[in-house]
């Protein structure tokens, strides 16, 4: 009997949309606690061909939530031990694995490759980096978020809006699971989620998932969704770059301490303090780069400088650089 016997007695499958799902090509960022679910069912759906890009290795306080892992893969690759699972599950479909964490240099030949992204990464600045991409290259996003008990989901670019259109402004938080904990069924449920609504894209399933928002609270069970196809783009935004693309017409300002960050994210940047801000003074000539190590605090200083520079300011978070 067929591997895919069961999900091909479905209408919304058959030998069409099995072959749709055999030609696909899904890069997924982040191989930690949403790619959990996410990859195997992709593997086990058949999808074609799945990119796996994680920069990280295997921590013990991450298997609670990260279930594609063992104990005995601490301090291997993720995107390996992930890429490996996924092979084992599957041998008909190819898997790549990348062990490099996402940039904004490295992005757009990632995306392009691609017909689906999922953005599972613990990160801002990887998600709208990746918003960015594929809003400029109309490939589809399904991008998630978890912390604590609750989460999102939500399919964006691709022909809807951009995270940037529903999120425009920082976040108010700069926790993450590291700093604020969460509990591993929440984080499988939206994975879960991102897989069913790739899987949607993939087999053309009406309505599309694009264009819509799944919110779920682990603490009483419930899950909301709305629609967002009409939100606008905002008239601006302050980009995500690499310290790479840095160049030595820029003024760069790294607002961590020394004691934070005893390398600056750039050999020419100089050190403000955010609380210092007011010392930055205003160059007609040069673009603002500011750094920090997510790039919240960043975002927030760029909010707060906007008003009186009168170039570009861009971001840029030196963890993931």
């Amino acid at each position: 009997m067929s591997r895919y016997a069961r999900q091909l007695l479905l209408s919304e499958v058959g030998p069409d949309g099995q072959a749709r799902l055999a030609s696909a090509h899904v890069l997924v960022v982040g191989a930690g606690g949403l790619a959990a679910p996410a990859l195997p069912l992709l593997a086990g759906a058949g999808v074609g061909r799945i990119t796996i890009v994680d920069g990280d290795t295997v921590d013990l306080s991450n298997l609670h939530r990260q279930t594609l892992f063992s104990e005995a893969d601490q301090g291997r690759s993720k995107a390996e031990a992930a890429a490996a699972r996924c092979r084992a599950l599957n041998g008909d479909i190819e898997v790549a694995d990348l062990a490099q964490v996402l940039t904004a240099e490295n992005a757009q030949a990632l995306v392009a490759q691609a017909d689906v992204v999922l953005d599972c990464a613990d990160s801002y600045a990887a998600s709208y980096i990746l918003s960015d991409t594929c809003l400029a290259l109309h490939k589809p996003l399904i991008s998630a978020s978890v912390l604590g008990l609750s989460g999102y989901v939500g399919g964006f670019c691709g022909g809807a809006p951009s995270l940037r259109a529903l999120f425009p402004d920082a976040p108010d938080s700069s926790a993450s699971c590291a700093t604020a904990g969460v509990l591993g069924p929440v984080v499988a449920s939206i994975g879960a989620m991102q897989a069913q609504m790739a899987l949607n894209l993939i087999l053309q399933i009406d309505p599309s998932p694009l264009g819509q928002m799944v919110q779920f609270d682990g603490r009483t069970l419930s899950s909301t969704s709305f629609r967002f196809d009409t939100a606008p783009e905002p008239d601006s935004c302050f980009r995500f770059l690499s310290a790479g693309q840095l160049t030595a017409q820029d003024h760069i300002v790294d607002l961590r301490s020394i004691e934070e960050a005893p390398i600056p994210a750039h050999p020419d940047a100089m050190r403000v303090l955010p609380e210092n801000l007011h010392e930055i003074e205003p160059n007609t000539d040069k673009r603002l780069v500011l750094c920090c190590a997510t790039g919240l605090r960043a975002w927030r200083a760029a909010e707060q400088i906007q008003p009186d520079w009168p170039g570009e300011i861009v971001l840029v978070a030196a963890a993931t650089s």
